[in-house]
């Protein structure tokens, strides 16, 4: 942050000197074209074959060295610029750390990784509509994606495009024929479609349709029973506008930008997709995680200690990159305060306490072991092994 801050200052002290500059050129400029205009009035008033008087050949000697003055003020004005766009560049790299590969695994994106890169790529570009651009990376890097992995990606993209421009038909189409997948999942997304669809009858002043359409709300009654009340009362009003009754904030625009939020939620749920996409959540959670990564690399460079962090699939400081991506439970040891990992599991032991295996290990005096928070003493054979979800 205070690297960012202190680019930002330099930053700031350019655009002030360019909006003065700027300010100034603009000021001489408008002098001088109005000098200009006032000599070629004068020089107007002088006939074609008579000479030029002294005062007249004084004035656009005069006019001339102000030019040039003026030209030359204006060409160092901005040269100082460059030397203000050389200080930016330099606080980057005075601020910055340009060396990001003692954070990095060499050639974890060799070999087949290189393919499951160019995999992940390609599926972001298809989550956000950049179908073209996708086809193009799939021919030139010969991956093998079926249709079946592209078409869930093109329907969401066109049904989310459609609910953009407030048409809501194909979408209800695709909830309707995954009304009971809904259902199970507790999702009002269906209702609140429907609700949308009512409401924007009524504002189109198409009453008939709106009250006919008002049945498709009795399978929702039960679950929705105030929501469906308020849609029946705003047919009082529809005469002389909802927007002008008590219920004028259903029609409030943030309605049409929460359906396309909760549509792609449900429906990457109901494929198996994750609603985020893992290669934008990736480069999130390492633009977190690099500055204490680097910060940790130059502390252990100045003081000679590099061999602390020995294990790639272990940080050598906590990054906290909040709750938004935890996505699984973690145990941490009670005795040797570490996150324990596929290699070290967590096991819980005959008395129902639980510790890692590197632990239990550590703890294991012949063939007994006692509990470290109860007297009970066991086999370390009696341990199992535990998995949190």
């Amino acid at each position: 942050m205070d690297a960012c801050l202190s680019v930002e200052r330099e930053l700031e002290r350019l655009s002030q000197k360019y909006n003065n500059i700027k300010e100034h050129s603009d000021t001489s400029l408008e002098e001088l074209t109005s000098q200009i205009s006032n000599v070629q009035e004068e020089l107007s008033k002088v006939n074609k074959d008579d000479e030029l008087s002294p005062l007249h050949l004084h004035l656009l000697n005069q006019s001339s060295r102000k030019i040039k003055d003026t030209v030359s003020k204006l060409a160092t004005e901005h040269k100082e610029l460059h030397g203000g766009i050389s200080k930016i560049g330099k606080a980057v790299d005075r601020n910055f750390v340009i060396d990001n590969t003692t954070c990095s695994q060499p050639g974890v994106f060799d070999g087949e990784n290189a393919s499951l890169l160019n995999e992940v790529l390609c599926e972001h570009l298809l989550r956000q509509g950049r179908l073209d651009i996708a086809e193009e990376l799939i021919k030139e890097a010969n991956l093998q994606i079926d249709d079946s992995r592209r078409e869930p990606f093109t329907e969401l993209n066109r049904i989310l495009e459609a609910c953009r421009e407030r048409n809501l038909d194909p979408a209800l189409q695709w909830a309707q024929s995954r009304h009971l997948e809904l259902k199970l999942r507790g999702s009002s997304l269906e209702f609140r479609l429907h609700k949308l669809k009512f409401l924007d009858l009524l504002k189109e002043g198409r009453h008939k349709e709106a009250l006919e359409y008002s049945k498709q709300f009795a399978s929702f009654a039960s679950d929705h029973t105030k929501d469906v009340q308020q849609l029946m009362a705003c047919l009082l009003y529809s005469h002389k506008g909802i927007e002008n009754s008590p219920y004028a904030s259903l029609l409030d625009p943030v309605h049409w930008l929460d359906i396309c939020d909760v549509f792609a939620r449900d429906a990457c749920a109901l494929l198996g997709l994750s609603l985020e996409s893992p290669l934008q959540v990736c480069i999130t959670a390492g633009s977190v995680a690099l500055p204490s990564l680097l910060q940790i690399r130059q502390v252990m460079q100045q003081r000679q200690v590099t061999g602390v962090w020995t294990s790639k699939d272990e940080l050598p400081v906590e990054v906290d990159l909040g709750p938004q991506y935890r996505y699984h439970s973690l145990f941490a040891c009670p005795i040797l305060r570490q996150q324990c990992t596929d290699a070290n599991p967590p096991v819980r032991l005959s008395c129902g306490h639980v510790i890692s295996r590197d632990a239990l290990n550590k703890l294991t005096n012949g063939n007994k072991v006692k509990c470290p928070y109860c007297p009970l003493e066991m086999t370390p054979g009696d341990a199992r092994q535990i998995n949190f979800y």
